[in-house]
């Protein structure tokens, strides 16, 4: 499994937005587009959230939307996506937007 690379979020890390922490719970959950599944599978997913939270962790919060590039040519982007609160965390392809 190869795991895309996390590009740096458009925002400084100490804006006021930057302070989404990419944690699942009852109330917030975690979901995926189809086309994200059937692209970048599972377990590809899950191992990119893992990243976000790590990021979130170190700087104590980031930007709503993360995105990743593959380093496979011609592969679409992979997004990820926290909605405020009463919202999801959204995996999805640029095109599922």
């Amino acid at each position: 499994m190869e795991i895309p690379i996390l590009k740096r979020q458009e925002i400084p890390f100490d804006h006021p937005e930057s302070v989404n922490m990419f944690q699942p719970g009852p109330d917030k959950p975690f979901v995926a587009t189809p086309a994200a599944i059937a692209e970048y599978q599972h377990e590809t997913i899950l191992a990119c959230l893992s990243v976000l939270q790590q990021q979130a962790k170190k700087y104590a919060g980031i930007d709503r939307l993360q995105v990743f590039k593959s380093t496979e040519p011609g592969k679409p982007d992979l997004w990820l996506i926290e909605d405020g609160e009463g919202g999801a965390i959204t995996a999805l392809l640029p095109s599922d937007y």
